[in-house]
């Protein structure tokens, strides 16, 4: 038996470097079980799928970044705000951030094959209908239904690939599976160029549909349909509180973007109102027998407070990308193409830092790599504050490239270090708990970085809006887009070079709050890291025989 038990340990061993205990289990025996052992043939083609999967949520993302600029043309595109486009953004995110706990549990209960499917069915669906929208309204519906797809995807990606893979091969599959990240970031940009330089917006959506094709072709025949020996509940008053929290909290601080005014009651009250809802969601899944989200997750020391750090860089990359797709196709006149290759060192440096990061973590441990590595983050988010009109394209590139090399190098050693603390039975649940917190921190950053560019752009732009006609001058201040197409209407180029030295000023307070919110982030991070050498004691697991040990699979 103590044979039988060292087998198993070697094999499976470290995904239980702690067991967390909810109610349910607090007074029984833990017994943890191991996944079946794949060819080897196999596990390749399966992890092939994943990331073709992944890099499906990260080209949607980066794409949509270099096609704000032309969604905002009132001629090209629909004509959108900026508060309008923030919701485009984060309508989607946070759909995505709100369902994915109980996405998880989905997966845990039947079958993360099954939900994986279904999430990219409905992802392709709402990608038509994003590509057909007649206005900002259809747009920003289509957007959240996507996100509907995208919380079902996530975490069952991440799930399949912690029952796949074992061992040491668990930890090589998470750095490459991230490098997706890295292919998306360096594609998403380009393609979307390409996209836009010869069909209409709506293009840039209606290529994710024979990705997802691929991508369920190999979900039918590679993929076992894992799931969770224990069926949990669903957890409806859990999603009703984070998605109505959520939504409430990003409201009120667009809205304020909006009016420029934190004490009138249509800020305050929703924001107020998010806050509270959101602790009464943390109470009550505290108090749940089986919670989808299990905030007792984040009491650990490393798992919350490393999430806390990576949900505060997300904050932060989502901010800034915000800004920079309104800095280099608005502000530089660069085409969408000339955009979209301008970004490809973010792209490059990110696939470049995640195996870096996570083979320095082998020779010197997580703590003195990713701390100094999320530092450097945070300096790259402060640069900004150097650009203005007149930046040539290679200092933008090597800032660009550095960001990403940095972000790079922390987000993927962590990530791994978070997910391989997480018991295997609950791998989809415990995923969602890391990407919630993720996708929480990218809702909030578009919404507080798009406040803080819309409030200092219409401080800045408001002295030289005295000569422009009172039918227009409303508009002008709405956006640099806004403003510079009055310019072209009224014929005053002034009023457009106005436009762009406040938008440049806009992002220059946007980018220094960015880089101290990020540099709470590096001290978060550091606190929540054990020094090298040091490791927090766990629990030894029990387990079972080998044939009760294997979970339900269907092949």
């Amino acid at each position: 038996m103590s044979a039988r038990k060292h087998e198993l340990d070697s094999v499976v061993g470290p995904v239980y470097s702690r067991v967390v205990q909810t109610p349910a289990d607090r007074y029984s025996k833990v017994v943890m079980t191991a996944p079946p052992t794949l060819p080897k043939s196999r596990q390749r083609l399966i992890l092939a799928v994943l990331m073709v999967c992944s890099l499906l949520i990260w080209l949607d993302n980066t794409v949509l970044s270099i096609t704000l600029e032309t969604l905002a043309d009132p001629v090209q595109g629909l004509g959108a705000s900026p508060a309008e486009l923030q919701w485009a953004t984060g309508a989607y995110t946070l759909v995505f951030a709100t369902l994915m706990f109980t996405a998880g549990a989905m997966g845990d209960s039947f079958g993360h094959r099954n939900v994986l499917a279904i999430g990219l069915v409905i992802f392709a669906g709402a990608s038509i209908w994003a590509a057909y929208a007649g206005d900002a309204g259809q747009l920003i519906a289509a957007r959240a239904a996507m996100g509907v797809g995208a919380a079902l995807i996530m975490p069952a990606n991440f799930a399949i690939l912690l029952w796949t893979f074992t061992g040491a091969g668990r930890a090589t599959a998470i750095a490459i599976s991230s490098t997706s990240t890295g292919v998306g970031m360096a594609a998403g940009p380009v393609l979307a160029g390409l996209l836009l330089g010869h069909f209409w917006w709506g293009s840039v959506f209606l290529v994710n549909v024979p990705i997802i094709v691929v991508a369920l072709t190999g979900i039918v025949f590679l993929v076992p349909n894992f799931r969770s020996p224990s069926v949990r509940p669903m957890d409806p008053a859990g999603i009703l509180l984070s998605i109505t929290g959520l939504a409430a909290l990003t409201y009120g601080v667009i809205r304020a973007g909006q009016v420029d005014d934190w004490s009138r009651w249509d800020v305050w009250a929703p924001t107020a109102a998010g806050i509270a809802l959101l602790v009464v969601f943390v109470l009550v899944e505290l108090r749940t027998e089986a919670p989808s989200f299990d905030p007792r997750l984040l009491a650990q020391r490393m798992f919350g407070g490393g999430n806390a750090s990576m949900a505060l860089l997300f904050f932060s990359v989502a901010a800034i990308t915000f800004y920079n797709a309104f800095y280099m196709q608005g502000a530089l006149g660069y085409s969408p193409m000339k955009a979209g290759l301008a970004n490809v060192p973010t792209a490059v440096g990110a696939v470049v830092g995640a195996p870096l990061g996570a083979r320095l973590v082998r020779r010197w441990s997580l703590r003195p790599v990713a701390v100094p590595a999320l530092t450097v983050a945070a300096l790259t988010m402060g640069a900004v504050g150097f650009l203005d009109l007149h930046t040539p394209l290679l200092w933008i590139a090597l800032l660009l490239l550095a960001q990403g090399l940095s972000v790079g190098m922390v987000m993927a050693p962590v990530t791994g270090a978070l997910l391989s603390s997480l018991p295997l039975e609950r791998s989809g649940a415990g995923s969602a708990v890391t990407n919630t917190a993720r996708q929480v921190g990218s809702v909030i950053g578009i919404a507080v970085g798009g406040t803080i560019m819309s409030i200092a752009y219409r401080d800045a732009i408001e002295p030289s809006l005295g000569s422009v006609p009172e039918a227009v001058r409303d508009n002008s201040r709405v956006s640099a887009e806004q403003a510079r197409h009055v310019a072209a209407t009224i014929d005053q180029p002034a009023l457009a070079r106005a436009a762009d030295r406040a938008f440049i000023h806009a992002m220059h307070v946007g980018a220094v709050w960015i880089m101290l919110i990020t540099l709470v982030a590096v001290v978060v991070l550091m606190i929540a890291l054990p020094a090298a050498g040091k490791k927090n004691p766990a629990p030894e697991p029990e387990y079972e025989g080998a044939r009760s040990a294997e979970p339900h699979s269907t092949a």
